[in-house]
């Protein structure tokens, strides 16, 4: 037993080095066919675009513009691509999807680098500026799609030769999921899945699959069964008769970070609900899909960084202050820690301003409400203004938080709130925020009815999350800390 779990733990180290070297790889290659585009057309346009506008031959000088560039736009370039989620998933990869994105990212890009540098060059008629687009153009995307085709010609290869995968859970034990198994596991080109084991439906004859995959547990022991054996795509393969049991699949599915796969029934092709890609293998349809854009979810990240790294610094002054004020109105330490459930459902410390006195909560977890003679006097300002939340900028940036998300909440609490709302666990699907939707509405919750009171909101913002929701609550927010007219 301890032999196999110590296997499993070197394939998953193995695994994590193995996909970090690959992005790594991707990013040297980008960085280099940046620089040799940005080399390529400067001479480009020394032996030819301004000969033609001095009527002689231009020496070839590569000048500190030249070595600038040389280092800062290559680093753009790099930093454009992960904004735009190029190195996510790196392992699935379509060389067809690759051209599609390489194309338009390299329009978009040397478009901005066209207007920015160039716009302002010697030349001697319009004519030149369409050869040195199309020039630049041509010259960044014939260097950058020549390596990701070679790196990921590469790559494709070997997940074909099962040298690389993922390794895949099967949900079922019937006909069904050893149909899934044994079409999959025949394929010529297969996808990449790795089959670790399956996971037994009650009243299932599992000794169909246990022929070919090991039985890992039941359907009770998912989350566990998921963390141990590092499992990376799931497959839902249950029977007609179990559809029932699906809404509880993918409540605990959805919260993990697995991609989902279920297998589509007749009037989902007949309705057109159905969209695959997939041309060799089986017509699995993917559940799991990011709830924004790679784009968006990058930028959000940015954002949520560069705002926190520039909010602690101008909110530096008035900590200090709130500091001397909360030590002068009660004894005990500047700073609350508490532990909150966030992203995929794990655990962190959230950090505040102490706005209460101190050992204020001892034995069973307690919710503060709107007379609590436990906040004190500085901390009721606190709470109205939302200042007890500056400390959680330093959360934001170590990636337990987001500026907006769904307020996280204690493990005591989300069991309460479980049995009313089995759906709350959803919203773990995203960082947990500073404000929320929920919180700009009702401010903190003093009891678990207002908890389900504000659970509609955070729902909504989940399904409807964009870079623009994200400004509104932020305004809002700030509106209400102004006004501090906050709960």
């Amino acid at each position: 037993m301890i032999l196999r779990e110590c296997r499993i733990l070197t394939k998953l180290i193995r695994q994590i080095m193995n996909r970090k070297w690959q992005v790594t790889k991707y990013i040297i290659l980008d960085f280099l066919a940046a620089a040799l585009s940005w080399t390529a057309f400067f001479i480009y346009r020394k032996a030819v675009i301004e000969p033609q506008r001095f009527g002689i031959d231009i020496p070839i000088e590569f000048s500190n513009r030249y070595f600038v560039g040389l280092v800062l736009i290559p680093a753009l370039w790099v930093l454009f691509y992960y904004i735009t989620g190029f190195y996510d998933n790196i392992y699935r990869r379509s060389r067809l999807l690759e051209l599609g994105q390489t194309t338009l990212t390299s329009l978009v890009g040397v478009i901005v680098v066209f207007f920015v540098l160039i716009l302002d060059d010697y030349i001697h008629s319009y004519r030149n500026y369409y050869q040195l687009f199309f020039t630049l153009l041509g010259l960044h995307f014939g260097f950058t799609y020549f390596f990701r085709l070679i790196l990921t010609t590469r790559t494709i290869h070997r997940i074909h030769r099962r040298k690389i995968g993922f390794n895949t859970l099967l949900i079922g034990s019937n006909e069904k999921a050893e149909k899934v198994f044994k079409e999959m596991s025949g394929q010529k080109r297969p996808a990449g899945n790795l089959f670790a084991g399956f996971v037994g439906v009650e009243n299932n004859d599992d000794k169909l699959l246990g022929k070919h995959l090991p039985r890992l547990g039941y359907l009770n022991d998912l989350n566990r069964i998921i963390e141990k054996n590092n499992i990376e795509e799931v497959i839902i393969a249950i029977e007609t008769r179990e559809q029932e049991r699906l809404n509880g699949i993918l409540t605990v599915l959805e919260n993990r970070q697995v991609t989902i796969w279920g297998i589509p029934d007749l009037y989902d092709f007949l309705s057109g609900t159905v969209k695959t890609t997939t041309i060799y293998g089986s017509p699995l349809i993917k559940i799991s899909n990011g709830l924004m854009p790679a784009w968006q979810e990058k930028m959000k990240r940015l954002i949520d960084v560069v705002c926190s790294c520039i909010a602690i610094i101008l909110f530096l002054p008035v900590f200090l202050v709130l500091a001397i004020l909360i030590l002068k109105s009660s004894k005990g330490p500047v700073f609350y820690k508490q532990e909150r459930i966030g992203r995929f459902g794990k655990p962190f410390n959230i950090y505040k301003l102490r706005s209460m006195v101190k050992d204020a909560e001892n034995g069973t977890p307690a919710l503060s409400s709107e007379n609590d003679e436990r906040i004190t006097k500085i901390g009721l300002f606190l709470r109205k203004t939302h200042l007890d939340e500056i400390p959680q900028f330093y959360n934001v940036i170590k990636g337990d938080m987001s500026l907006v998300g769904p307020r996280p909440e204690r493990q005591y609490f989300i069991e309460q709130i479980v049995k009313h709302a089995p759906h709350y666990t959803h919203l773990h699907k995203i960082r947990p925020g500073i404000t929320s939707w929920g919180q700009v509405k009702y401010g903190y919750a003093s009891n678990v009815e207002e908890m389900l009171e504000r659970l509609p909101y955070d729902m909504m913002y989940m399904k409807n999350i964009s870079l623009y929701i994200d400004f509104k609550i932020l305004i809002y927010t700030l509106m209400v800390s102004f006004k501090a007219n906050g709960k």
